[in-house]
């Protein structure tokens, strides 16, 4: 949600009514359920329910995507909405992954296994402090070109479940080990603060030749998820993770032009 409110807003504090507005309550609303969705997922967790509490993290990171733009909508954006957002993210995407992880498969893993754990949730609250500092800052070459910086935090928490989404897929005892639990989720928490730009929605501007054919394969997508979950979740994530080398060679290709193009003539 935005750093601050639209120019046009009616602001109840000006017209001597403390709090926030009708409209500014929607939005944060929204980012509250995802807060109790994401935590609901650890009560799941520790009851051994997993795919229930995958299903209440993806839940939070359906919300999450919609509270910023329900308040772009409504022109209700403000800075407590941007520092709660941050604040049921660090939550939802870091605390609870990092809990049901350690629930599923580290607490087998003496010492390491917890680490591991923490490590993933320190580096998502690092990522958010750093969105949150850089709110300001009108100089980030990754958004003014289209891009972000590093992996989200939903999407990571996204995919540090990929080895439970083959477990629950398979069955197979082998995504369980702790030791490749401790590495992938290590390895995604290193992504997640890392300096890398990763596509954005804004970055993906398919042709128009082939938006029908994208619109058909979204369909095809979510009947999947219905009809095979795990195996889906478990595509998507290797998808994003293929996905990234192209986003940092056109990340690089769009720097070029663009460096070309203020670049003085001789």
């Amino acid at each position: 949600m935005g750093p601050k409110a639209s120019e046009d807003e009616d602001s109840e504090v000006a017209r001597g009514r403390p709090g926030l507005s009708l409209r500014a309550v929607v939005p944060n609303a929204i980012t509250a359920a995802a807060l109790c969705s994401g935590l609901t997922g650890v009560r799941f967790g520790i009851a051994g329910d997993w795919d229930k509490a995958i299903f209440a993290i993806v839940l939070a990171g359906v919300l999450d995507g919609l509270d910023g733009r329900i308040a772009r909508l409504l022109k209700a954006q403000s800075r407590f909405g941007a520092e709660l957002d941050s604040l049921a993210d660090s939550l939802s995407f870091g605390m609870a992954p990092a809990l049901l992880l350690f629930l599923w498969s580290l607490q087998d893993l003496p010492r390491f296994g917890w680490f591991a754990s923490l490590a993933f949730a320190i580096c998502c609250a690092l990522r958010l402090a750093r969105f949150n500092a850089q709110i300001d800052t009108e100089e980030q070459p990754h958004k003014s070109n289209g891009f972000l910086t590093g992996v989200p935090a939903p999407v990571a928490a996204g995919l540090a479940f990929l080895p439970l989404y083959l477990w629950l897929a398979s069955g197979e005892d082998a995504f369980r080990e702790p030791w490749l639990v401790a590495l992938w989720v290590t390895a995604i928490a290193a992504l997640m603060i890392s300096n890398l730009a990763t596509l954005s929605w804004t970055s993906l501007r398919p042709r128009a030749s082939v938006r029908l054919v994208a619109i058909a394969l979204a369909g095809l997508f979510f009947a999947a998820l219905l009809t095979e979950t795990w195996w889906t979740l478990a595509a998507i994530s290797i998808g994003y993770l293929a996905m990234m080398p192209y986003g940092m060679l056109r990340y690089r290709r769009i720097r070029r032009q663009r460096a070309a193009m203020e670049r003085p003539a001789i």
